[in-house]
């Protein structure tokens, strides 16, 4: 029995989330190489296309544009590729942060510009294997308390969840303290010991007889 809508995973060719096009802070929070927003646009597309032939297929989990979205998903119509977008909690299609009148007035826009909307939380198998995608993670967020638990997969039964989430902060792995290396005693050997190459002879034991 499916939990969730199907989607055909054999059929990706790609797997992206966050591209965040027109995105004005994206370069100062994740450490972008670009001074300016059109240059940041212009170099994902650039790269994307490179990439991506106009034939295959993509899968984005999520957040692909923000800004003024009328410019920045038309922005998105130059991309290559069949286009298949999970949204996340930025998109202007998200059921998690838009009502139902903007998402039907939105998805116009999304459409338009290439792109097929799926559900919040998909399943199907890629090469016999069932496995999940969504933009959220079973649990765990970025910021200090999970955020749109309603719109996540309802649990974590074992299945493999594609998503882009980074793990939360409570979770990341401390970094490791420089340690000493430690020092390494030998022992010294005995040069002029002799080493007998036959076996040790084994010892038995006399059975006592009774008289």
């Amino acid at each position: 029995m499916n939990l969730y809508p199907r989607f055909d995973f054999d059929q990706v060719d790609f797997v992206t989330a966050d591209t965040h096009f027109s995105h004005a802070r994206i370069s100062e929070l994740a450490d972008r190489p670009f001074a300016t927003v059109d240059e940041m646009n212009a170099e994902l597309i650039r790269r994307w296309n490179e990439t991506v032939s106009p034939t295959e297929v993509v899968l984005h989990l999520g957040d692909v544009a923000l800004g003024p979205i009328e410019e920045s998903i038309g922005i998105t119509a130059q991309l290559h590729g069949r286009r298949f977008l999970v949204p996340g909690n930025h998109d202007r299609v998200s059921p998690a942060t838009q009502s139902k009148k903007a998402i039907e007035r939105f998805a116009a826009l999304y459409e338009a510009a290439g792109w097929t909307i799926l559900p919040e939380v998909i399943e199907g198998t890629r090469r016999g294997y069932r496995i999940l995608a969504s933009h959220y993670p079973y649990k765990g967020d970025s910021q200090e308390s999970d955020r749109h638990t309603t719109h996540r997969p309802r649990w974590d039964d074992g299945i493999p969840l594609l998503h882009p989430r980074p793990r939360p902060r409570t979770e990341r792995a401390p970094v490791p303290r420089r340690r000493r290396r430690p020092r390494l005693h030998a022992r010294p050997l005995h040069r002029n010991r002799r080493v007998d190459p036959r076996p040790p002879r084994r010892r038995t034991m006399a059975r006592h007889r009774n008289p």
